[in-house]
Parts: structure tokens; C-alpha cells; sequence
């Protein structure tokens, strides 16, 4: 640790980094991307949105969500409906199939993080635990 406690930001970004890629390869093999996972994520967290609303939580350009909205409801995954407060705006909404995909996503996920903390230490087991709540906390301070 650096700088009263603080740990040093270069060390801390190798090792989100380190995490990120290791949780990437936790997902089943699909065919389906991470931007196309994360915009039925947002659907499944926060409900229908509008297109220009998800290419904007998603950091992607209208035209790339439109194209991967109708990929979405191609594979039916999501669907596009009317807004029930404005007949005239379209949004987009979760189908039971997108709501299955991501279910089935955590699950073989949580198998193989269970297999994986299991060949932990009981201490190395528990700091990770404990840790839990404020990586929740750190996650809920990234813009959205």
C-alpha cells in the first residue's frame, strides 16, 4: 500500500484489469457480444428503453443499436413495443428469451466461480466475501 493506505493506481489498474479479463473468460462461449449481453443487462436492470437511450447507456452510436436492437429481436431476445405512455414512441423491452440467456449466463458463470474459489484458502475465500459490499459500492460510482 501507498500513500496512507491508498494502493498504488497503477497496481490497482492491472489488477481490475486482470479481473475484468478473467471474468470475460468465465462466460459461456456464445455467439452472442458483450455490448449485445450488457444492453439486455440495462433492459433486464432498468427496463424499455428507447433506442437512443440504450446506444447512450451503452456507448455506442444510434445507427450501431439499431442494428443490434433488430439483431436482439431477430434472435428474439428483446422486442420492440410502444411506449405505454406515448403510443408514439418506440422502446425496447426484454423477451423471456433475453431474460433466459442472461439467467443461463450467471448460472454456468456462478458454477465455475464456485469451482474456482473452492480451490482458494479459506482466508483468500473470505477476504473475497468480505470485499464483496464495497466493489458493489466502487461499481455504483461509475457513471451509468
Amino acid at each position: 500500500m501507498a500513500n496512507g493506505g491508498n494502493p498504488d493506481p497503477t497496481q490497482l489498474a492491472i489488477s481490475f484489469e486482470r479481473l475484468f479479463i478473467s471474468a470475460v473468460r468465465l462466460n459461456p462461449r456464445t455467439d452472442i457480444s458483450l455490448t449485445a449481453v450488457s444492453t439486455l443487462r440495462t433492459l433486464e436492470r432498468d427496463g424499455p428503453h428507447r433506442l437512443s437511450e440504450l446506444a447512450v447507456k451503452e456507448g455506442v452510436t444510434q445507427p450501431a443499436m439499431t442494428q443490434l436492437v433488430s439483431r436482439l429481436e431477430r434472435d428474439g431476445l428483446a422486442r420492440r413495443c410502444t411506449d405505454p405512455t406515448d403510443g408514439r414512441v418506440v422502446v425496447v423491452r426484454l423477451a423471456d428469451a433475453g431474460r433466459d440467456l442472461l439467467s443461463a449466463r450467471r448460472e454456468a458463470r456462478a458454477q465455475r466461480l464456485s469451482e474456482l474459489m473452492g480451490a482458494l484458502a479459506d482466508d483468500d475465500r473470505a477476504a473475497i466475501l468480505a470485499a464483496l459490499p464495497a466493489l458493489d459500492r466502487l461499481a455504483d460510482l461509475l457513471p451509468p
